[in-house]
């Protein structure tokens, strides 16, 4: 009764006649016609005047982020990547139809050798450069690019500028950018046309200790080369462990890799114990660098002290160490060996920033090398690399820190039904491009850059998908192996890592377990480009969460706006 006194005809003839439900009926009736015509005669109107309120308010959104450091661009793509609204068009190959490739353009044409050095130049050479073409055994294959000087020559070496690249018919050269070390995929695709059974991705910065790869690596798995040995393993006994920092079994506890999760740097405990596996199949060997070891801009700024070199050293004693099926380890361009039947997972994505290319590649060709029943394995200090002082670009790495712990779980629990190992890479590729990982330039990519594998007389290994999914084996007692790593002096903070240190540290992981839900809120009155950093990697060992607020908000370094005397109002937000 109180609905039908809310709805009704407001007038006085129908109040005067309510109990007379039959003309009560024909004016509700009369009255919900009229309006209903009202809506159809100004349905184009309504809809114009929607249109415009929603293009203002979207237009005005975009202004403020704009204002406030952001980009309309990464705010489009970072929506993207966080909906599952992405479909990318699978690309149709016809595996049985590929033509041959055939070097006829270059002088190099009849050249063949079975071990490779690939690195880009943008310089004239380095000295670091002019010492890999002394390495007995190795050709070196030098890439360049746009920013590469036209006189650019050194003896030893092959040389391939754009003008050559653009001549050798390879289906890549169309997605490849002009300015870019990626180009090295080129290289990749020349070296394997050539005969290459190895490649050595290095850059021209670092000096292979003692000019001797085979002394540091596993340059042959089998025949009368191969060293026949069992390979230290980390532990699989527990399944939610996904990633390890390497350098932690290398004697350098507070340094990580570029590619480690940030949320993960905080894990200084050394391995308990380790597991064995035999040697043969650890088609990538990733190797550690002295001095300036591959490092992300976040340790790079809050952790150099002064206008001095980093000049770090790992454990040249420690014993390699090899990753199982469900771990990772960041894999880099830098230094390290991949062997041929992991030629496939040479690929340098192009639609992500260059400091993420090779580490998303990494983490691509890791997952992937297991269902060919290979391994990573990491190796001791190969090469010493100089700090040149330069300035790391934390806006080229933004996606990384963002994704890639996301990708690894991704990864992890990826499976495929495909029946050919390029089939289930293609797949995989298309996948990741669906979750915005990439985009579909890189789906269109993999799929010119299998082809031109292929052209190029590539064989696939066959799979193993098997034991991916098969039960892992309990680890016996006997199985387990003992390695306790050497806690080598380091920087903290800016502070050398011994004696008073190395116990405050201990303390951090000992605080932890009284602070592990507080958040603690911070704010910084002066420039925040270094503290905001160096508060997150000491404080946010410690505690569960922590905000810094600052006078003025940085967006890239999650550091809000806030006045000091009015901080404790974060509390309650």
């Amino acid at each position: 009764m109180f609905v039908q006194d809310r709805i009704g005809p407001p007038d006085e003839d129908s109040k005067l006649h309510n109990h007379q439900s039959r003309n009560k009926s024909f004016s509700i009736s009369s009255k919900n016609l009229d309006f209903a015509a009202w809506v159809s005669e100004n349905l184009y109107k309504i809809l114009t005047i929607l249109l415009l309120i929603t293009t203002v308010a979207a237009l005005f959104y975009l202004r403020n982020y704009s204002a406030a450091g952001g980009d309309a661009a990464a705010l489009f793509c970072l929506q993207s990547t966080q909906s599952h609204s992405i479909h990318p068009k699978f690309p149709q190959i016809n595996w049985n139809s590929i033509d041959r490739i055939v070097d006829k353009t270059t002088p190099f044409s009849s050249f063949r050798s079975e071990k490779w050095i690939v690195v880009s130049v943008s310089d004239y050479p380095s000295d670091s450069l002019k010492k890999l073409t002394k390495i007995k055994g190795w050709q070196v294959l030098a890439i360049g690019n746009s920013k590469t000087p036209k006189d650019w020559q050194l003896k030893g070496a092959i040389y391939l500028p754009l003008e050559m690249q653009a001549e050798l018919g390879f289906r890549v050269i169309d997605f490849l950018p002009y300015d870019s070390y990626v180009r090295k995929t080129v290289g990749y695709l020349f070296a394997i046309q050539h005969g290459a059974q190895k490649i050595f991705d290095v850059d021209d910065r670092g000096d292979v200790i003692d000019n001797d790869l085979a002394k540091h690596f596993d340059v042959e798995l089998t025949g009368e080369g191969a060293r026949q040995e069992v390979i230290l393993q980390y532990s699989h006994e527990n399944p939610n462990r996904t990633i390890v920092n390497p350098y932690i079994h290398f004697g350098q506890r507070s340094v990580w890799p570029r590619g480690l999760p940030l949320e993960n740097v905080g894990d200084l405990g050394h391995e308990e114990f380790y597991t064995e596996v035999f040697g043969g199949k650890q088609f990538i060997q990733q190797g550690i660098s002295n001095g300036l070891p591959d490092v992300d801009s976040v340790f790079y700024f809050t952790r150099k002290p002064t206008l001095e070199p980093f000049d770090i050293r790992f454990d040249d004693r420690a014993p390699k160490v090899a990753l199982p099926q469900g771990t990772m380890v960041p894999v880099n361009s830098f230094n390290t060996i991949f062997h041929s039947s992991a030629f496939w997972g040479l690929m340098l994505p192009v639609s992500v920033s260059t400091m993420a290319s090779d580490v998303l590649r990494g983490y691509w060709a890791q997952r992937l090398l297991w269902e060919v029943g290979g391994y990573v394995v990491v190796y001791p200090p190969t090469v010493h690399r100089y700090d040149r002082i330069e300035a790391y670009p934390f806006s080229e790495e933004k996606d990384l820190h963002v994704n890639v712990g996301r990708l690894i779980n991704f990864l992890v629990g990826w499976r495929s039904n495909k029946h050919r190992l390029f089939e289930k890479i293609l797949e995989l590729s298309y996948v990741m491009a669906e979750e915005g990982f990439w985009t579909e330039k890189d789906l269109q990519f993999t799929a010119a850059w299998l082809q031109d594998l292929l052209a190029v007389g590539y064989q696939q290994p066959r799979l193993m998908s098997l034991e991916i999914d098969r039960p892992r084996a309990n680890i016996g007692h006997g199985d387990r192996k003992e390695f306790v790593p050497q806690k080598l002096p380091s920087v903290h903070l800016g502070v050398e890592e011994i004696g008073t240190v190395n116990y405050e540290i201990g303390n951090l992981i000992r605080w932890r377990k009284n602070f592990g839900n507080v958040v603690l809120i911070m704010f910084c009155s002066g420039p925040v480009e270094r503290t905001a950093l160096e508060w997150r990697l000491l404080y946010g060992r410690i505690f569960k969460t922590v905000i810094i607020l600052s006078g003025e908000k940085n967006v890239d370094l999650a550091v809000e706006e806030g006045r000091l005397d009015y901080v404790y109002k974060y509390v309650k937000s």
